[in-house]
């Protein structure tokens, strides 16, 4: 199962770079959205993989350029029928309006049923935060 929710997780990433096909795939119908991040009150709202969709483009059209990556050690505690909880600290690179690189980190705690994702906890310091690394 370890393999298993560390696959997630990668997928989970992918779909925060664009390949938004992979919410079908790993997202539950219904779901609820934490993000404790500046300027996150819109995920708030969210409960289905087509308003999730939406707003990832929308997201990612204000950020031109933004990519995430997994970092660090995943936490893993999962059964045999992939219920549980992955957790793992993901990087981010953008470009900033006056040509300045920025890395940025945070966490995502992951929850599933079944192996899809029903429940997300995400806390980042947003553009004016820093790198883990």
């Amino acid at each position: 199962m370890r393999d298993f929710a560390i696959d997630l997780f990668d997928r989970w990433t992918a779909m925060w770079n664009g390949d938004l096909a992979l919410a079908e795939e790993i997202m539950a119908p219904e779901f609820t959205l934490r993000y404790a991040q500046p300027g996150a009150v819109e995920y708030d709202d969210i409960h289905d993989r087509a308003a999730f969709t939406k707003q990832i483009e929308v997201f990612r059209a204000e950020r031109p350029g933004l990519e995430f990556e997994v970092q660090g050690v995943p936490v893993v505690e999962m059964d045999d029928t992939r219920t549980g909880l992955i957790a793992r600290p993901y990087g981010a690179r953008i470009t900033r309006p006056d040509g300045t690189a920025v890395a940025l980190s945070g966490n995502d705690i992951l929850r599933t049923e079944n192996g899809q994702i029903v429940e997300v906890w995400s806390v980042s310091g947003g553009q004016g935060g820093r790198s883990f690394y």
